[in-house]
């Protein structure tokens, strides 16, 4: 459900003449709910399954509106927001990922990107993004995750990235293996 501020700071779809936009993502399942969400939204989507494709998309038809994930398995979609702004610098791209931190965020944001969404996003956020007033502030999400539960994920990405070796991940995380031992025992956080 949409508030009253979220209303004011977006435009709708049917503002738009071009109403083409660009999916790249190469998770499949999620591309094509994206896909048929933003389709039943009044958008026109074009989607690619890695940056090689979408080079190719944003060369052949630069899109009025692109979602693009991060880390795709032949590369940085970084290069294909870039790829998008060469060819139509009005273009509105918003950037998706997994892999959410500040350096990530700043890179999309230079590379063209004006907004990034973490996975997993629902249509209403993308949408909410996309059709965002360009000078007005982001909406703060309905339910944040708390600290314990960011540090929580942080750690778990970590572990997952250095192969769930316990060693390792002390040592990259500059914590005593022990004290990593018995975060990795316990739940995870609300």
């Amino acid at each position: 459900m949409r508030t009253e501020q979220e209303k004011k700071n977006s435009q709708k779809i049917t503002d738009f003449a071009d109403k083409t936009l660009l999916i790249v993502d190469d998770d499949n399942p999620l591309r094509d709910r994206l896909a048929r969400a933003m389709e039943k939204k009044g958008f026109k989507v074009t989607q690619a399954e890695s940056v090689k494709v979408g080079l190719i998309q944003a060369k052949n038809t630069p899109p009025a509106f692109a979602l693009v994930d991060l880390r795709l398995g032949d590369g940085s979609g970084l290069n294909v927001v870039k790829e998008i702004r060469k060819y139509r610098k009005n273009s509105k791209i918003v950037m998706l990922t997994g892999y959410g931190n500040i350096p990530t965020a700043v890179a999309a944001v230079k590379a063209g990107a004006i907004d990034y969404i973490p996975k997993p996003a629902d249509a209403d956020d993308v949408e909410n993004a996309l059709l965002a007033e360009p000078e007005s502030k982001a909406i703060p999400p309905e339910n944040p995750m708390s600290a314990d539960r960011v540090k929580w994920e942080h750690i778990n990405r970590v572990f997952e990235l250095c192969n769930r070796n316990v060693s390792e991940t002390a040592r990259r995380l500059k914590m005593h293996r022990r004290t990593l031992q018995r975060i990795l025992s316990k739940r995870s956080p609300r």
